[in-house]
């Protein structure tokens, strides 16, 4: 099985290098159109920034695989709080069982609480 995964992570390694070398063309980033820009007045979204394309391919994925945790995570979110009231409801529900097997074995031999609780 180890080997299987070692197999599928070196073939993609090998996809994202060969990917990486036929997209080695550098293209301009802007944030906004040089004209939007100017009519905006903010002269930081008139910036651009060269790159190699297959750098603004992989930060693409990258950001969407991030967008996709996070939004997951908030999600999940009414999940986990549900989850957690009830391991809180479930612990003092056994603190309440375990204090009233005390109280009905209050008196009582210890031998015998103990074959009381088994029965």
């Amino acid at each position: 099985m180890r080997y299987i995964r070692y197999g599928i992570i070196g073939s993609i390694a090998v996809v994202l290098i060969v990917v990486a070398l036929a997209n080695r063309g550098v293209v301009t980033l802007r944030i906004l159109p040089q004209e939007l820009a100017e009519l905006i007045g903010v002269p930081l979204l008139a910036r651009s920034v060269d790159l190699p394309l297959f750098l603004v391919i992989f930060g693409g994925i990258a950001a969407g695989v991030l967008l996709g945790f996070v939004w997951e995570w908030m999600r999940e979110h009414k999940i986990r709080a549900a989850k957690a009231t009830t391991e809180r409801e479930l612990k003092s529900l056994e603190r309440e069982v375990r204090r009233l097997k005390g109280k009905q074995n209050e008196g009582k031999d210890e031998v015998l609480a103990l074959l009381d609780d088994a029965s």
